[in-house]
């Protein structure tokens, strides 16, 4: 499980360095091949373990191509998606068109997901965040069924 946030860097050959403490877990499990793809809600990215990823790249096998949606979020999901591995110094690169995407240059906020990690600009998730946070209502229960499901 991977959770937790943390800013990176991004150097000039569009690398991103896992932060320390979940290279360690990696290292551990023996994960290095990772998939990392753009996220077609949030303008932000997805990083999967590869084992992780084979479970969606099933779960999208499933949707219809003849269904305009789920081909769309085939095509993106599975059409932006990249292989990388974790070098020697702990990081993986970020394609361009990627960066691209989700507008990272040279900061970025890692975010531990569970399954995967999410790759913002770190600017982006900031506004991102505190716009949730404004709109948290502990008396709008539509708003909140998420966090009412959790029993938080």
């Amino acid at each position: 499980m991977f959770r937790g946030i943390n800013s990176i860097a991004i150097d000039a050959k569009g690398r991103a360095a896992v932060p320390a403490r979940h290279r360690e877990l990696l290292s551990r499990l023996a994960i290095k091949h990772f998939v990392i793809t753009l996220n077609p809600w949030d303008r932000c990215l997805w990083l999967y373990p590869l084992d992780e990823w084979e479970l969606i790249e099933s779960k999208l096998s499933t949707l219809s191509d003849f269904d305009k949606e789920s081909r769309r979020t085939k095509q993106v999901i599975r059409g932006y998606a990249s292989d990388c591995v974790l070098d020697n110094q702990g990081r993986v690169l970020v394609p361009s068109e990627l960066r691209d995407f989700a507008k990272i240059e040279k900061h970025a906020t890692f975010l531990g997901q569970g399954n995967k990690f999410e790759i913002w600009e770190e600017e982006h998730w900031s506004q991102v965040r505190d716009n949730w946070f404004e709109g948290v209502n502990i008396d709008d229960p539509k708003r909140n069924a998420v966090l009412t499901t959790l029993a938080l």
